[in-house]
């Protein structure tokens, strides 16, 4: 595929590296010669200096033959004009990051597809969207959902006690009849490596492992893996950031009791007057004592998404020492997403691979609805629909030629998540959600054309 991408920020750079890694043919655009040094030097990819709104910019780098424009600068102005002109000038598909989220709310009102915009990407929405789930399922460090949650994953570290750590996934299956969850990747504690579970493949205590379950299976894997559902209700945010003010509103809106700590003064009164439901404390969420005051030991979930990533870790790191239930980080460094079991947060979140993340699916081939990267782990979750001429249609699982670094995870069936077993036939409209590694990517993009 043609990409263009506009704005070599984090989120640009970081969807560059990860396209790169792909062979994708790749052009990244950016008005400021150091950013754009960077990635010349880092990544295998065409840099383009200019202002991403000029036509003469757009043409010189082929805007008529691209498959993909992405608008992905810190002003969501740029990213909006970009793509009107994009499509205009014969791109195939748009995509805009913004930061005003009335422009999603309000896709009824207003046709940005006819405008020439094909989809909308607010990081900040994405990352307390992940908030939310997060607390709703708060024994597990990882959730996605799939439609609505008629499928959910759920990723876990496994605690000595759980009840099937020695036993293989076939053995742990026995334990209850009615299977409602399928484990689709590990990786050991300890290790690099990526591991798609079969019927022999062992559980080991301290195991990271991702679950895909309906929604009736999820009490079913807390008595597995050992975990105990945590009732959240009083939450504490750490930082007035745009993912701190949207994840207050929500929880607010879901009857949570929210305390929200900001240092800056004028800020706060701000946040005040905008969340009439969220107690506002203008005071700086480093100092101990201030949280010691504010009943930090009383809260169930701690959350620190202030813009410094060293911060949100270390009064993480407090609230765990006083029992918090549920701590989670918002970090820009990638590589702190290696540290984040072995010191003690529960989950790190970060906005850029949120956003990659979403945008990632319009890259795969077939009809790729929902896309998923799994932390720290070399594998990918892709929800397609089954078309007439995807050769998977009309056969059941068994007789699928699935690659042995893939697996099924679940399907959804007019609406309804069914965890699906080797004599379950494939029809069309089915949404398969699949796990693959890298390698075996091709092979199933083919499977769903």
């Amino acid at each position: 595929m043609k990409i263009i991408i506009a704005g070599a920020g984090e989120v640009g750079f970081h969807l560059a590296k990860l396209l790169s890694y792909e062979s994708q043919d790749i052009t990244l655009i950016d008005s400021a010669k150091e950013s754009l040094a960077y990635a010349d030097s880092h990544l295998d990819i065409r840099v383009l200096k200019g202002d991403a709104t000029s036509i003469s910019i757009l043409q010189e780098a082929q805007v008529d033959k691209s498959d993909l424009v992405i608008g992905v600068t810190s002003s969501e102005t740029t990213n909006i004009t970009l793509c009107l002109l994009a499509k205009q000038l014969g791109s195939k598909k748009t995509i805009a990051r913004i930061s005003n989220t009335e422009f999603k709310k309000n896709k009824d009102l207003v046709d940005f597809k006819k405008l020439g915009i094909d989809e909308l990407i607010s990081p900040e929405e994405l990352a307390a969207e992940e908030i939310q789930l997060l607390l709703n399922q708060s024994a597990f460090n990882d959730t996605y959902e799939f439609e609505d949650g008629a499928l959910i994953m759920c990723g876990v570290s496994l605690p000595k006690s759980a009840p099937f750590v020695g036993k293989t996934v076939k053995e742990a299956a026995q334990i209850f009849p009615e299977l409602n969850f399928m484990p689709i990747a590990l990786q050991r504690t300890g290790t690099q490596f990526t591991i798609i579970p079969r019927g022999d493949t062992v559980f080991k205590e301290e195991d990271q492992v991702y679950f895909i379950t309906a929604k009736e299976g999820v009490n079913e894997l807390y008595k597995l893996t050992g975990m105990v559902k945590k009732d959240i209700k009083n939450v504490m945010i750490l930082g007035g950031s745009k993912v701190g003010y949207k994840t207050a509103r929500d929880l607010c809106k879901n009857k949570f009791n929210v305390k929200l700590i900001e240092i800056n003064k004028e800020k706060a009164f701000d946040l005040a007057d905008e969340l009439p439901n969220a107690l506002i404390i203008n005071g700086d969420g480093r100092n101990v004592e201030l949280l010691d005051e504010e009943s930090l030991s009383a809260m169930d979930a701690f959350i620190a998404v202030t813009g410094n990533s060293e911060t949100n870790i270390m009064s993480c790191l407090v609230a765990k020492s006083k029992n918090i239930k549920k701590t989670i980080a918002m970090v820009e460094n990638m590589d702190y997403f290696q540290l984040s079991h072995s010191i003690g947060i529960d989950t790190l979140i970060n906005k850029k691979l949120l956003a990659a993340n979403n945008i990632f699916r319009y890259i795969r081939r077939g009809e790729v609805v929902a896309f998923t990267r799994l932390n720290n782990l070399n594998a990918e979750i892709l929800e397609f629909v089954v078309k007439p001429t995807s050769s998977v249609n009309g056969k059941s699982i068994k007789e699928l030629d699935f690659p042995k670094d893939a697996t099924i995870g679940g399907v959804i069936k007019d609406g309804v998540g069914i965890i699906a077993l080797g004599d379950f036939k494939i029809t069309e409209g089915d949404r398969v959600v699949v796990c693959c590694q890298p390698s075996a990517i091709p092979k199933i993009e083919k499977m769903f054309l």
